[in-house]
């Protein structure tokens, strides 16, 4: 893709097209932060480049700003990397190939990593440009967003001045994000003992789910793979008759899994796949209008010899499917519509001696985030005899402001570009304002950005011209930041 075949603003889209050469997967950050500090040093910026790969950039304000309060520009280094079934790429060393579809920017065959990657481009195009009028500026990109904001965490925020942040994680072009929800790692390792047992090995496969983002689409009834299924195990698995050798779904904790892979060992193939079609029909009828592209297969290969996991650890395993929460947990009673707390199980995964499942809790309140993790643990306790429990990854929730003074001042510069008030939103997906906030005392903080699609999914979109709109917006702020 060149950025010349782009309508404006080009040299925003010039840095997102260098961007999507630097493989930057969440934990994969060396690359892109070295990126971040040459781009510094070309333009003769001050960066700061620390040990969590987090980068600060400093630009002095421009003519008539000099006695204006130093505003910050925040953005996140990292993506989060899926790939369409049977595509070939490796996200540790591969570029993404991107393409323009009528008014999008898209990726071919993976995530498009607009998911902050654009947020990155407009704060590089503001940086480097010598004709945009703007205060003191602290760009900061942080790394491991996706993961649970471990660079936000990790940052010394004593390097900033700023009382002001514009954070450019949001993903609808005429919504002004003020609130987020904070959020934990819920991960539990079940011990599976092994037997070896002759029969003939099936595989089931579910997938053409849509998935999404655990935050963003967990009130939108996509359905989760993993928790399927162990909906489908909880019928037809019967311990004379089968046994289990493993159930795989999702890589990311932060996504609802879009396919599931059980593979069995069964002793009567004929009737086991009769009747594993039979539950899969039902289920496909019964969730149809929520999932149109749902699909399965089941297949039966030759006998052998199959190590299956004990029965113990076969229940063990469909009861956590089919009793721990996942999904909508409670809806806020203060703000119309916002989802309050939540549960999404993102990866299922079997080893040769364990089963880990591994759920991110949310909540736009502390206690009840705190609630939840107990609520967990609890069940898990009470229900296993043999397991380990591990919570990790805290992140604050982001409390809303109701004196933002960059509130009133988005909705004035909104409402002069589109003639009508902007939408004011509180989230449930996590935002680093929560860390940034808590971590800065009287810190000001909104999030704006451009139109995304389907975002942590091979059909996330950027529109192009809301792109533009955007980078608009944002450069008229920071002109009115006096």
């Amino acid at each position: 893709m060149s950025p010349f075949n782009l309508p404006e603003p080009q040299n925003v889209f010039k840095y997102f097209e260098e961007i999507s050469r630097i493989p930057h997967g969440s934990q994969n950050m060396e690359a892109i932060a070295d990126y971040c500090v040459d781009f510094a040093n070309k333009h003769n910026l001050k960066a700061i480049k620390d040990s969590a790969n987090n980068v600060i950039i400093y630009k002095n304000a421009t003519e008539g700003y000099e006695d204006a309060e130093t505003v910050i520009l925040q953005g996140h280094l990292d993506m989060v990397c899926q790939k369409a079934d049977g595509y070939e790429i490796d996200f540790d060393k591969d570029p993404l190939k991107l393409y323009v579809d009528g008014d999008f920017l898209k990726a071919e065959n993976t995530t498009l990593g607009a998911d902050n990657g654009i947020a990155v481009a407009m704060i590089m195009a503001i940086l480097e440009s010598e004709d945009i009028p703007h205060p003191a500026l602290e760009a900061v990109f942080t790394t491991d967003e996706e993961i649970g904001m471990v660079g936000a965490l990790a940052l010394d925020t004593t390097l900033l001045k700023g009382k002001k942040m514009l954070n450019l994680d949001s993903e609808e072009e005429d919504t002004l994000t003020v609130s987020c929800a904070g959020g934990s790692d819920f991960r539990i390792t079940l011990p599976t003992e092994r037997k070896e047992t002759e029969g003939f090995e099936a595989e089931i496969i579910l997938s053409g789910l849509q998935g999404g983002h655990s935050g963003m689409e967990i009130d939108k009834n996509r359905v989760n793979a993993d928790i399927l299924g162990g909906r489908l195990l909880n019928a037809i698995y019967t311990p004379e008759n089968m046994g289990i050798i493993s159930i795989d779904g999702g890589d990311k904790g932060n996504a609802i899994p879009d396919k599931c892979t059980i593979k069995l060992c069964v002793k009567d193939p004929e009737n086991f796949k009769k009747n594993a079609e039979n539950n899969l029909e039902i289920i496909k009828n019964e969730i149809a209008y929520r999932e149109p592209d749902f699909t399965y297969s089941v297949t039966i290969n030759k006998k052998k010899l199959c190590n299956v996991i004990s029965e113990k650890a076969a229940r063990d395993i469909i009861f956590i499917l089919n009793c721990a929460p996942d999904g909508v947990f409670t809806m806020s009673a203060e703000i119309k519509g916002l989802v309050e707390t939540s549960s999404n199980l993102g990866i299922l995964k079997t080893d040769k001696e364990d089963i880990i499942l591994h759920f991110t809790l949310r909540s736009n309140k502390k206690s009840a985030l705190l609630y939840l993790e107990e609520k967990f643990k609890a069940l898990i306790k009470a229900a296993l005899s043999e397991c380990i429990i591990e919570t990790f990854g805290h992140y604050p929730p982001w409390e809303y402001n109701g004196n933002s003074q960059l509130q009133k001042l988005f909705k004035e510069c909104y409402i002069k570009k589109y003639g009508k008030e902007p939408k004011i939103e509180a989230i449930h997906a996590g935002l680093e304002c929560g860390v940034f906030t808590c971590a800065i005392e009287e810190l000001d903080c909104v999030a704006l950005g451009p139109q995304l699609y389907d975002v942590h999914t091979v059909k996330e979109r950027l529109s192009i011209s809301s792109t533009e709109n955007t980078f608009e917006l944002l450069k008229e702020m920071l002109k009115k930041c006096k």
